[in-house]
């Protein structure tokens, strides 16, 4: 018998918080499906490079370059989407720099 992380309801609730949160740094992000066990999303990154991501209780990892392609996984798990991001996606980087300046800059003009 499989271990069961979070429940249905509880992988959605962290699907969509993974949409907010990378959303930013993306030009889109879908949740593809999502079971008691993991949820797949489409992703295509700045770049325009399209693919599918798999988020179980591993990590994050690719498991195909296309949308909705769920047959070429990888055997490399990244903890965050963050970390996923910087591997597949240079300007990554760059977007979630420029996010964090403005951040700070809003702190101190408070």
């Amino acid at each position: 018998m499989s271990e069961h992380l979070l429940d249905a309801e509880n992988w959605k609730v962290e699907a969509n918080a993974v949409v907010r949160d990378i959303g930013k740094h993306v030009r889109k992000i879908d949740v593809l499906d999502s079971t008691d066990q993991l949820i797949y999303f489409n992703l295509t990154t700045i770049e325009g490079k399209d693919f599918c991501v798999e988020l179980s209780g591993n990590g994050f990892r690719v498991v195909g370059t296309s949308h909705n392609q769920k047959n070429d996984s990888s055997d490399e798990y990244f903890e965050t989407p963050y970390t996923l991001l910087n591997k597949i996606s240079p300007t990554f980087q760059q977007s979630f720099g420029n996010e964090l300046v403005e951040k700070l800059n809003n702190l101190a003009d408070t």
